[in-house]
This record gives C-alpha cells, sequence and structure tokens, in this order.
C-alpha cells in the first residue's frame, strides 16, 4: 500500500516554498499546464496566511517562473458561492500590482490562476477545467489575431496568451484511475498517496521530500492539528452524503425555494418560500438526522433566512440555529 504523504494544501503553505522543493511545485504547473516550468521565485500575496490557528480556508502560493510568468496557486477547502468572483478578481489585482507605475501595457504579466477545490464549485461533471479569452466573430465566425508586427512584438501567436489563463481541478470528481501522468497528480492531490509506477514530473522529489516521518516534531504536530480540522470539516460533509451528495442537496433546496416561490405568487410570498424549503429538504435529505438538520439550518441561515422559518422548517429551537 503507498504511503500517505502530507496533503498538498498543506505543503503549500509550510513546505513548497523552500527552494529546495521548487521542483516538486515546477512538476505539478508543468503537467498541468503543457509546458516546462521553471519556478524563479515564490512571492508573497496579501492571503498568505502562516498562523497556526488560521480559521480561513484559502492557501495559496505565488510563484513566478523564467519567463517572468505569474503563478497563483490556491487551494479551497470549504464552498464558496463567489469563488468565481474570487479567481477574478485574483488575476485582476496582479495584473495592476505587477504593472510600474509608468510602464506600457504592453509590460503587462501573464497570469495563469490555478484552482484546487474540494467542493462541488458551479455545475460540471468533469475534474479539470481550462479557461482562455478567445475573441469570436458575431458575424463570420472568425477568431481575432494579433498582427504579424503585434506577434513579433510581444512574442506571441495568439492574442489569449496576453490575458489571465484559468485552470479548475475539482478533486472530488476525479474517479481515483490515473490515464495520463496529470492524473497521477490528481491522484496525489485527493489521496496524498504516490503510486511506486506514477512518472510524472516532480512526484519521485514529492515522494521522498513530502513524508509525515520526515517532519520535525514541532512541524509534525502542527500538521496534525492541520488534519484534525481537515477531519472535522469532512465529518460534517460526509454526514450530508450519506443521504445524498451535498450539492445534490443543495440543488434541492434552491429548486424547492424556486418552485414554491412560482408557487406562492397566487398564495403569498411566505407561504411560497417555506413551502420551497420543504420540498427542498425532502429532495435533499431523510427524516431524523440531526446532524442533517444542522447542516441544512446553517444553509438557510447564509442565505438570509429568518430565522423563525428555518425553526419551522428543520425543527431546531432558535438557541441552536442562533449557535450555528
Amino acid at each position: 500500500m503507498p504511503q500517505t504523504h502530507i496533503r498538498f494544501d498543506w505543503a503549500i503553505k509550510k513546505l513548497l516554498r523552500n527552494k529546495a522543493n521548487h521542483v516538486v511545485l515546477a512538476g505539478f504547473l508543468s503537467e498541468l499546464l503543457g509546458k516546462q516550468i521553471k519556478i524563479q521565485s515564490i512571492l508573497e500575496s496579501e492571503s498568505n496566511q502562516q498562523a497556526e490557528d488560521d480559521k480561513l480556508n484559502r492557501v495559496d502560493i505565488l510563484a513566478e517562473n523564467d519567463q517572468a510568468e505569474l503563478i497563483l496557486i490556491e487551494v479551497q477547502n470549504n464552498t464558496e458561492q463567489d469563488y468565481f468572483h474570487r479567481m477574478l478578481y485574483g488575476t485582476a489585482k496582479l495584473i495592476t500590482d505587477f504593472l510600474e507605475k509608468g510602464e506600457p501595457y504592453g509590460k503587462v504579466k501573464k497570469v495563469y490562476s490555478v484552482n484546487v477545490v474540494y467542493f462541488s464549485l458551479g455545475q460540471g461533471d468533469d475534474y479539470i477545467y481550462q479557461g482562455k479569452l478567445d475573441f469570436r466573430g458575431l458575424h463570420l465566425e472568425d477568431s481575432l489575431k494579433p498582427s504579424i508586427r503585434q506577434k513579433n512584438l510581444f512574442n506571441i501567436q495568439e492574442v489569449s496568451e496576453i490575458f489571465p489563463e484559468y485552470y479548475v481541478i475539482k478533486v472530488n470528481n476525479f474517479n481515483d484511475v490515473a490515464k495520463n501522468t496529470l492524473d497521477e497528480w490528481i491522484y496525489f492531490l485527493k489521496r496524498s498517496q504516490i503510486k511506486e509506477e506514477f512518472t510524472a514530473q516532480g512526484l519521485a522529489e514529492a515522494k521522498e521530500n513530502l513524508l509525515v516521518d520526515s517532519l520535525s516534531e514541532e512541524e509534525r504536530a502542527s500538521y496534525l492539528r492541520f488534519m484534525e480540522n481537515r477531519r472535522y470539516e469532512i465529518s460534517i460533509i460526509e454526514s450530508s452524503r450519506s443521504e445524498g451528495r451535498l450539492d445534490g442537496l443543495e440543488e434541492g433546496i434552491e429548486k424547492g425555494i424556486k418552485e414554491g416561490i412560482e408557487k406562492g405568487i397566487k398564495e403569498g410570498m411566505e407561504k411560497g418560500i417555506k413551502e420551497g424549503m420543504e420540498k427542498g429538504i425532502k429532495e435533499g435529505r431523510s427524516q431524523g438526522k440531526q446532524q442533517e438538520k444542522v447542516n441544512i439550518a446553517r444553509t438557510f441561515k447564509q442565505k438570509g433566512i429568518d430565522i423563525k422559518t428555518i425553526a419551522e422548517a428543520t425543527g431546531l429551537t432558535r438557541e441552536e440555529i442562533e449557535e450555528l
């Protein structure tokens, strides 16, 4: 059985910033981006979190390669409905932060946004998504290309090479079958294990350098606390998935609310919302699961639904709901 290694998000936070481990990060990026990446330096960004008691789920590392391109890697464990917006903000801020005052626009740095998410982001069954900009003609449906002079001046072949490029890895959608070297990295991101037959760039170094046994006593204690927090989060998610996936529950709730509102046009908005929530709850979970009641109440509370309505729908007391 393969040895269990340090989780990638903790490694990013603590180990992969070290120059000796840049080969691990470069290997992952080379496999993902489909070109050879050499890490020139690790830069700091405002959201880098080092504190042991950090309650934020966001983990990121900002790297610059030998082509002066910026690569932002983010790992997100918990659901964020505005995560797409945050991806956009992150790239926009990097572009402005790294363009010196008075420099021409031609000096704008190429930005890659790599997002490793452990929650259901949007609707889509694949586990790796790529986003690139392409200008298409509305009438001729042709693609807008840079001129010959622009190609020579900026060393590009496509306009998309100027704009940010996005990658989203939905780790939980991966079926654990590694069909290529990139899949081998996804397997590691999901299982924290590296099989003997894996040959992806950077995994050999990760296999040697990211073992839990190789940590110092202080680092190991830090890592164990980190894993305990992750286990608690996973237990909450899995308790909901026992009767249906968490994303299915959320979709059921949203669908129920929508149908309830449509029906409530005649009967009254308040009654429609209540019926919608009740239908969403029936579609997303079975009765009598106390933990699921808590999860659903938390979701309703985040949506701004009043406590009285939540109490009627879930059976929880006002005090229980207020503590969420």
